[in-house]
């Protein structure tokens, strides 16, 4: 029971590592470019929601869900007028680029009143909550969050899979130069790209919230993030969603049975390991180009 207690603790932050990490996917595979923003854009999401359930007094679904929109207008506006303008320079200069956008966001978080340097609660309907198996004790937090991460994923799979939006999304980061002369308009895609990914941040934000607080530096989170896209492999979105879970599993069973210390390091252990025994991931493709 103890086990079971520790894996589905493990698989909780897991899930909210592979949300973080869809992020760099879906980015990655629009513009061939790494954001590092993402864990920052999930503490401004985060944000977001605890000033509309407790600022302008919204319902806790309303609140969830108006944060989300917000967020993805955020990213869409982000990518026009910040990332656009340099798309075609050196991919350092993205990623610094992307860095700094962190900086500045967490900044800005910090210097409002009252607000920025204060831990806050985010009020959910099911804080306190807890599943007796046998002698294991589950906190709903971690259930709502591979519940809630296990329904986003079914729906992004909808969208790719069915959706003229997805399938152009997946065009696009085939070939964008032939997903253009095709019709496609890429440039426009991008914006979406980025704002899907800023809400699917939001998203992990909002699920992390109940269970660490809302505070300006839970964006570093991120930071174990990035381990769970390249375990999985930085083309593959379910790759994610595992690299994810690993990761978190990984990091529970070493923090419970290894000495103290190790569940810090543990994930980029696991990230050495599959960069020696299988560089592109779990699910990457191989991918060649002729020069």
């Amino acid at each position: 029971m103890q086990l079971l207690q520790l894996l589905i603790s493990g698989a909780a932050q897991g899930c909210i590592y592979g949300l973080i990490a869809l992020g760099f996917v879906l980015i990655y595979k629009a513009t061939e470019t790494v954001s590092f923003a993402q864990g920052d854009l999930m503490m401004v999401g985060a944000f977001a929601g605890l000033a509309a359930t407790t600022a302008l007094g919204f319902p806790f679904w309303l609140g969830v869900i108006s944060a989300i929109v917000a967020m993805m207008i955020f990213g869409f506006v982000l990518e026009r007028l910040v990332v656009r303008p340099i798309l075609g320079q050196p991919a350092f200069s993205i990623v610094m680029l992307t860095i700094g956008v962190g900086y500045v966001v967490r900044g800005l978080i910090t210097m409002i009143p009252d607000v920025g340097t204060d831990t806050h609660t985010l009020p959910v309907p099911y804080a306190g909550q807890v599943l007796n198996i046998g002698t294991a004790v589950i906190a709903a937090e971690q259930l709502v969050v591979i519940g809630a991460t296990a329904v986003l994923c079914a729906l992004l799979f909808a969208m790719f899979k069915y959706s003229k939006l997805g399938i152009a999304m997946q065009a696009s980061s085939q070939n964008q130069l032939a997903a253009y002369y095709m019709g496609i308009p890429v440039k426009r895609l991008n914006g979406l790209v980025w704002g899907l990914a800023a809400g699917v941040a939001a998203v992990a934000g909002l699920l992390l919230a109940p269970i660490t607080f809302v505070h300006a530096n839970m964006g570093f989170i991120g930071l174990k993030a990035f381990p769970a896209a390249v375990v999985g492999g930085f083309t593959s979105l379910p790759g994610a969603i595992v690299g994810g879970l690993i990761i978190g599993i990984v990091e529970a069973l070493s923090g419970f049975y290894l000495p103290e210390g190790f569940k810090d390091i543990a994930p980029y252990i696991v990230v050495l390991l599959m960069l020696v025994l299988k560089p592109n991931g779990l699910f990457g493709e191989k991918l060649r180009k002729k020069v």
